[in-house]
């Protein structure tokens, strides 16, 4: 199980500043999860927050290929379409709504363009998974 750091010298947080590793977990990098369905068609064209939906079921089907879940994920960038605050916020909720209680580091970007039509949000992660 990875360790999260909360940095009390540093502003609040809605995730952790650091995350650490034991040196015998399996490391998983994932692809940017997109908002696509299973047959490559870009769900919910103009609705970020449907697509951070769609891109978190995705994020969650891609790690368990690894054998691995949100809970191991250890840190994640964020990528939103979008030079609207409201919608980095929005975004941001879905994603946080998905990993609970758990709280890997992210980094949260508002971009110009992201690669598929009608693309607005992409999740990429680094997992951990522990030993057995």
């Amino acid at each position: 199980m990875p360790h999260l750091l909360h940095v009390p010298a540093l502003a609040p947080a809605e995730y952790a500043y650091v995350a650490t590793v034991e040196p015998s977990a399996r490391l998983v990098l994932t692809a940017g999860a997109c908002p696509l369905d299973a047959d490559g068609a870009t769900v919910a064209p103009g609705d970020p927050v449907g697509q951070a939906r769609q891109v978190m079921a995705n994020l969650e089907t891609a790690l368990g290929a690894a054998r691995a879940t949100l809970t191991d994920v250890v840190r994640t960038t964020v990528y939103v379409a979008s030079s609207d605050r409201a919608d980095l916020v929005a975004v941001w909720q879905v994603v946080r709504d998905a990993f609970g209680d758990h709280d890997p580091p992210s980094t949260l970007l508002g971009v110009a363009v992201l690669g598929y039509p009608d693309q607005l949000v992409e999740v990429e992660a680094v997992a951990a998974v522990p030993a057995r």
